[in-house]
């Protein structure tokens, strides 16, 4: 099952009962066998994948570790940026509160691959592709490149958006029953400029 997560919201409860709101308490009042597959931030919104059973969830799940699903994300960022690139580092948590990541040698290798789709006058919207799935990976990485995403409060400037402009655009995989193909879109990119 996929459903497309509202920012703000968590995909899985946090510590203490004002983080026990979440995508997954939500619809597991509906259906007690649904498992989530993988996380969004809570303020990233987009496509989230569920399991409605033990096998699925071990069958996707492996899919995920392997690098055979394909995500696909938008985000703005700020600044003018050109063209396309790859970023590969190291990251690790330097933070716990907040949580922050970054470039660390003791860090686990974190892949992203980034292209422009527009430039405004004064941010730049990207398509994203992360070839690895580590903790605050796409934040982390566009904030090391000199450009945070929008709406950033940990890696950026939160004051000019009122959330932060990270989407979950796509993912396509190999269902691992059917062998067919698999493309799940999100809806339009939410993002807006006012608060």
């Amino acid at each position: 099952m996929a459903v497309d997560k509202p920012a703000g919201l968590l995909s899985q409860p946090g510590l203490g009962p004002e983080q026990s709101d979440s995508v997954i308490t939500r619809l597991q009042q509906q259906d007690q066998s649904l498992r989530l597959v993988h996380r969004l931030d809570r303020d990233t919104s987009g496509v989230l994948l569920l399991a409605r059973s033990a096998d699925a969830l071990r069958w996707l799940s492996a899919l995920f570790a392997e690098r055979r699903i394909n995500k696909l994300y938008q985000a703005d960022v700020e600044g003018e940026l050109h063209g396309c690139g790859y970023i590969a580092s190291p990251l690790a948590r330097l933070s716990r509160q907040p949580p922050r990541y970054g470039s660390h040698p003791e860090g686990r290798l974190a892949q992203t691959i980034w292209r422009v789709r527009t430039v405004g006058a004064r941010s730049s919207r990207l398509w994203l592709r992360p070839l690895t799935g580590r903790s605050h990976q796409l934040r982390a990485h566009l904030a090391e490149l000199g450009h945070p995403i929008v709406g950033d409060p940990i890696y950026g400037d939160a004051g000019r958006s009122c959330r932060l402009h990270l989407h979950a655009q796509a993912l396509s995989f190999c269902h691992p029953f059917t062998q067919q193909r698999v493309r799940l879109i999100a809806q339009e990119v939410p993002f807006a400029t006012e608060c």
